[in-house]
């Protein structure tokens, strides 16, 4: 348990930097960047998640992700598991039409490519005028509503536009047959006690999964550790090897 407090803290302090933070994971600048050939910060922020995915799943979901962290913060609000199937599936429409609108925006630059990672920020700081913070509650309104009516982490589910990298990324590290951080169920050691249900915080259901051995196909885990901290019959483990 002492792994999750430890795990909460770092997602408040997140949390609590996201005004600094929040236009390092910006998909709006990277398309104005991209029309004018600019590689900014929320663009390296996500090869960086894409590249770490490979080997580490949505381990950024679940330990370092800000919205994240403030969701969770919601759970005495809404602690219901949000619905899951085709409303997953939501965020990846609104990536694909980002990635037409960036590869879009890029192709009608004419400047020389260049990097700026502080793109459109004050000295690194993301809000630092009085006007930024009208977008930044915006932000923060697009990603509370979800989880208020839906449901445990309900953004991270239906809108992130962020998880598909790190989808995407989880499954060519699979293809690759690359070591990757996941959860190891033993069946025969499970009580069917649904601890793991209760304290997960995507709202997944880790029983059933656990009974059926299907884990690893779970694109919604976000390997915080949760269900294996508390599962008493220490039926599920925390592992970093190689996928067949």
């Amino acid at each position: 348990m002492r792994r999750q407090k430890v795990r909460r803290i770092v997602l408040f302090i997140s949390f609590l930097l996201f005004p600094v933070t929040i236009w390092y994971f910006s998909p709006y600048l990277i398309i104005r960047a991209a029309s004018e050939h600019i590689v900014n910060g929320s663009c390296i922020v996500f090869l960086i998640m894409l590249i770490a995915s490979l080997f580490l799943g949505r381990v950024w979901c679940g330990w370092l992700c800000p919205a994240g962290g403030m969701q969770e913060c919601l759970f005495r609000c809404n602690d219901k598991p949000a619905k899951q199937g085709g409303r997953n599936n939501i965020k990846y429409v609104i990536f694909a039409l980002w990635i037409i609108s960036v590869i879009a925006a890029f192709l009608s630059g004419r400047k020389k490519v260049t990097t700026d990672f502080f793109y459109m920020t004050d000295h690194g700081i993301s809000v630092s005028e009085i006007s930024d913070y009208v977008i930044y509650y915006g932000v923060l309104l697009i990603l509370i509503l979800p989880a208020l009516i839906h449901g445990r982490r309900g953004a991270c589910h239906y809108l992130c536009w962020m998880a598909p990298f790190m989808v995407i990324g989880s499954r060519i590290g699979r293809v690759l047959h690359l070591p990757q951080l996941h959860i190891e169920a033993e069946k025969e050691r499970c009580v069917s006690c649904g601890k793991c249900n209760q304290v997960c915080p995507m709202g997944l259901d880790v029983r059933t999964m656990t009974e059926k051995g299907t884990h690893a196909k779970c694109t919604e885990c976000i390997q915080c550790g949760a269900c294996v901290d508390e599962c008493p019959g220490k039926a599920l483990k925390n592992r970093m090897n190689w996928r067949q």
